[in-house]
């Protein structure tokens, strides 16, 4: 869902309107006059798209300092109206030792003309993501957000919204899933070991998070976190955050990580085994609908997903057989 350059939980194409599925196409045009009707004091700063948009929402720069939010269908109307919430909230409480910079909320816009949902204003923070970036050190980008993540699981949950919805569960049961789930392991039997895979999502549908929630980001993946001189410099992109279980925030054990990062993500979290087991099967599930979407023309997106199966079937083994991970 990342905006500011950066590929996020599915990516639209650079510079155009977003739409697929039901979206809803939020043109240019559109932004701008909503900016100039409601906040006249901006109407003057330019419009224009960034170069990769998100899923959830259409996004555009205006002028150097801030961004348009512009949700694309109403089950991610919410999302701004959150984020204007909880940022701030969550800013507070982050040390300074990992005050990586967060989106600030500026303002938020109310449905006009034909587009029919609130949006939003937020700061621009620049960099290039995670997952565009060609020199990443990921043993260091590993601690940094290991690090971070351990201060979210800090900050006062207060009366922060549970998993629902809002955010599509991410915090909480992964059974919520399970049809959707079984259906993508049959439709995609013989393109891996359908076998260990269903083992596998039993395996995550089998424990709980035991203990009170924490905040739960809902999408760290590469797209979302910016660096600046190959530093983790920010994480954005909130919308699907809520309280619960931290499962949902280490898919990118598997879908980045790898050797030694990998072991360095996880021994710095310091989790416990079902909670990883519990992320191996938020990260076979995206896995699984990749694959059940068409494939890219170069093939990347099947590859890809099928590459996330495979690793997590390898842990998922050795795991069953004792070995560490």
């Amino acid at each position: 869902m990342a905006d500011t350059g950066a590929a996020g939980k599915d990516t639209a194409d650079q510079g155009k309107a977003c739409t697929a599925d039901d979206r809803r196409a939020v043109s240019q045009e559109t932004a701008a006059a909503l900016v100039a009707a409601q906040f006249p004091q901006w109407a003057a700063l330019p419009v224009r798209p960034v170069d990769v948009n998100g899923w959830d929402n259409c996004t555009f720069r205006l002028g150097d300092a801030m961004k348009i939010r512009m949700p694309t269908a109403i089950r991610y109307a919410a999302q701004g109206e959150k984020e204007a919430r909880w940022l701030p909230h969550i800013a507070a409480h982050l040390p300074q030792s990992v005050a990586h910079e967060l989106p600030v909320p500026v303002a938020i816009g109310r449905p006009g003309g034909d587009y029919p949902f609130p949006w939003v204003i937020q700061s621009f923070i620049p960099g290039e993501s995670a997952a565009a970036s060609s020199a990443v050190d990921r043993i260091a980008l590993a601690a940094d957000l290991a690090d971070w993540l351990l201060a979210l699981h800090r900050v006062p949950v207060a009366d922060a919204p549970p998993a629902g919805p809002h955010n599509f569960f991410r915090g909480g049961d992964l059974s919520v899933y399970d049809s959707e789930t079984q259906a993508c392991l049959t439709r995609a039997a013989g393109r891996y070991d359908r076998a260990s895979a269903a083992a596998l999502w039993q395996a995550a549908l089998s424990s709980r998070w035991q203990t009170a929630p924490v905040f739960v980001h809902g999408d760290i993946s590469a797209g979302n976190l910016l660096l600046r001189d190959e530093k983790l410099v920010a994480v954005i992109d909130f919308g699907c955050m809520g309280a619960g279980d931290p499962a949902c925030d280490l898919m990118m054990t598997w879908t980045f990580f790898a050797g030694e990062s990998r072991a360095l993500f996880r021994s710095r979290l310091g989790l416990d085994a079902a909670t990883f087991a519990r992320a191996r099967g938020w990260a076979l599930w995206k896995a699984l609908l990749a694959l059940d979407k068409p494939d890219t023309d170069d093939g990347t997106a099947h590859q890809a997903a099928l590459l996330v199966i495979e690793t997590l079937l390898a842990e998922h083994r050795a795991a069953e057989h004792g070995a560490p991970l």
